[in-house]
């Protein structure tokens, strides 16, 4: 593996409103989770002299698999054809739970030594393209401390998904305000919620509902 990409890029005192110099790189993938690990694995492996840098807005690596906790989650897809083609999925459950699928996303990252490239609490607020200088200019917000960073690049990849990791989508239902018991957001279940035995309305029948209505009638 080439030694550029393993060279750690200080980006502690760069910051868009002056300083040293903005960190460039050939290549930004904004997104560290199934998608976004499964192009730098590739990148790394047909174009070992490129360097290159993953801008995670959270702090771990996973993205869906990471930021969704609600009982029952699971792959809508099999794993089998979900999963890396370099790195196939072996475990017997082809329609696999939350959990395994985050080990297996963060189990290819540190085999293949990606994590170094990862710059977590990054969320990249907009990027800008200099056809006179043929780069990106990307910049990002630092979520652990609020402060402006930026980076060049040749080659931008956006492998963020369609969510909204900090707002989850929430219809406008007539005097929802006067509802006297607890509404929950799939997206931002709590660690601490108990529902034993006690009167749940889910509202929709997609694949979350479909996965988390059978888990919670354990209960």
């Amino acid at each position: 593996m080439d030694s550029r990409l393993q060279q750690p890029i200080d980006t502690e005192i760069e910051t868009a409103s002056g300083g040293g110099p903005v960190p460039h790189v050939d290549v930004i993938l904004v997104g560290a989770g199934l998608s976004g690990i499964g192009a730098a694995w590739h990148l790394q492996d047909r174009c070992p002299d490129r360097t290159y840098l993953i801008l995670e807005g959270r702090e771990a690596i996973g993205g869906t698999w990471d930021l969704f906790r609600y009982p029952g989650i699971r792959s809508d897809s099999d794993m089998y054809t979900l999963g890396f083609s370099f790195r196939p999925w072996r475990e017997a459950k082809a329609i696999a739970d939350g959990p395994s699928i985050l080990s297996y996303v963060r189990d290819t990252a540190r085999e293949a030594e990606i994590n170094r490239n990862i710059r977590f609490r990054h969320h990249v607020k907009r990027a800008d393209w200099s056809s006179a200088e043929a780069r990106w200019t990307v910049e990002a917000e630092r979520t652990d401390s609020g402060e402006r960073v930026r980076f060049t690049c040749n080659w931008l990849h956006m492998c963020s998904g369609y969510y909204n990791y900090a707002e989850g989508y929430l219809p406008d239902f007539p005097a929802m305000d006067s509802f006297q018991g607890r509404l929950i957001h799939p997206q931002f279940w709590p660690e601490d919620l108990d529902y034993t035995g006690k009167k749940v309305v889910v509202i929709g029948s997609g694949a979350t509902a479909v996965t988390i209505v059978p888990e919670m009638a354990k209960d």
